[in-house]
Order: C-alpha cells, then structure tokens, then sequence
C-alpha cells in the first residue's frame, strides 16, 4: 500500500532507512544544509527552496503557485512502489502542508475532511502552512475545501519538533 512518510530534518537519514523511501521531498530555507540519504537517487529527491512563512517578508523565500506544480508535478510521478518521504525543519508545518496537498492530489475520490482528520489523527503536532493549503486549494480547484478543513484540525500540539509519522493512500 503507497505511503507518504513525515518526519523533521534531524531524523531524515533514519526514517529514509526505517521506511525504505525511495523518493524524497524537502521544504527547507535556503542556505540549510540537507544530505539526501542513501538509498534515494538524484533525480527522485525534489527540493524546494520556501520559508515557513504566510506573507512576504524581507531575507525569505514565500512559498508561490510554481512550487506547488512542482510538488504536485514530483507527487503523480512517484513510483508508488516504495513510500515517499517529506520533511522540513521541524516535520510539522511546511512538510505536513506537503503531505495533506499530496494525499489531496492523489486521491480525488477521498474528501478534504476525511485527508485532513487521517493527517491529525497520525500527527498530534501537524500544522500545516496555511499558504501552501491555499495555494493548493486553488490549483487543485478545491473550492476552499482544503482551506476549510485544515481550519476544522487546528494548530497542532506545540512542540519543538514533530515525530515521524505515516499517511496511508488508500
């Protein structure tokens, strides 16, 4: 069964080896040092570049439409063969974001409600960046559905870092 795998950046090189990711993608501030583990080639790890911000502001990158097609462009190519792995800094906003937009993207059929409550409840510290949901609410012509529901979840428990956890896409 397809999995999407969370986890913060200090645990990367042992989630990458505990799931057998075989793709990875990292939402990380510029200048932020990030080895790809082994066991995941060049050309099956998406970085994007994006601050865990919802405005602009000066010294950041803000997320925009074009890294959202990108994810979206890396997620429907993924072999589903082996798990996708995802992570930020802390594995609680830009990768959950990240996650819920995946899940949301490769399973049309399943509602934003249900995507967003999977995500909670497999992530107590989950919250989603804000920008990332509704830029992909929008390209994904969810209607503010995606907006709504992570609304509905709420702001995760407080934590410096979250703790690894799966999505299953079923």
């Amino acid at each position: 069964m397809p999995r999407i795998h969370v986890c913060p950046l200090s645990k990367l090189p042992e989630t990458a080896r505990a799931c057998g990711a075989q793709s990875l993608v990292t939402l990380i501030d510029g200048g932020t040092p990030v080895k790809r583990p082994e066991g995941i080639a060049a050309e099956k790890h998406l970085a994007l570049v994006l601050s865990d911000i919802c405005v602009a502001t000066a010294g950041h990158q803000l997320a925009s439409e074009s890294h959202i097609q990108k994810l979206l462009a890396f997620v429907r190519g993924w072999d589903q063969s082996a798990p996708l792995l995802i992570h930020c800094i802390a594995g609680v906003s830009r990768s959950t974001a990240a996650a819920y937009i995946s899940a949301c993207a490769l399973l049309p059929h399943r509602g934003e409600s249900e995507l967003a409550l999977a995500l909670r409840k497999n992530s107590p510290t989950a919250t989603p960046n804000p920008r990332l949901i509704a830029l992909a609410d929008g390209i994904l012509q969810r209607k503010g559905r995606m907006i709504a529901a992570i609304a509905v979840i709420g702001r995760g428990a407080d934590c410096c870092e979250g703790v690894p956890f799966a999505l299953e896409l079923r």
